[in-house]
């Protein structure tokens, strides 16, 4: 049985958001805005079907999928790409791959003791970020 990862995860630390963000394309300004903010994930699993919902004072994101299935992304609050998102496990990894107009997109997430460990990729830019579980 994989790894359960649901619950409400606190952002504790989030480095090189600023490249990952450029590499996106995403305007001077937003990027500013997005580098102060506390994201906080709120991941709702049943099984292998996952609801991630994103949640900030700027914006919020929600993506619904189920590992193994393909499906059109819109990546709205991003950078409004559409793309073809592919989540599968590799043990008790969530390891994505989006297919679109930017190269080597994609993120992995994993747990370690508590806290929740993200690694998004966009072309030769690579952000990591940590959360903490809430109580």
């Amino acid at each position: 049985m994989p790894v359960d990862y649901s619950g409400t995860w606190d952002i504790v630390s989030n480095d090189n958001f600023e490249g990952y963000m450029c590499a996106l394309g995403i305007n001077f300004a937003t990027r500013k805005i997005a580098n102060v903010l506390k994201p906080q994930k709120v991941i709702k699993q049943e099984g292998d079907h996952f609801t991630i919902d994103t949640l900030t004072t700027f914006k919020n994101y929600t993506v619904s999928f189920t590992t193994g299935e393909e499906f059109e992304e819109v990546t709205k609050g991003m950078d409004n790409r559409s793309c073809q998102t592919l989540v599968n496990w590799d043990n008790d990894k969530l390891v994505c791959v989006q297919r679109g107009e930017k190269k080597n997109r994609g993120w992995s997430h994993w747990i370690e003791g508590d806290e929740l460990h993200l690694e998004l990729t966009c072309e030769d830019q690579v952000c990591k970020q940590i959360y903490r579980k809430t109580v």
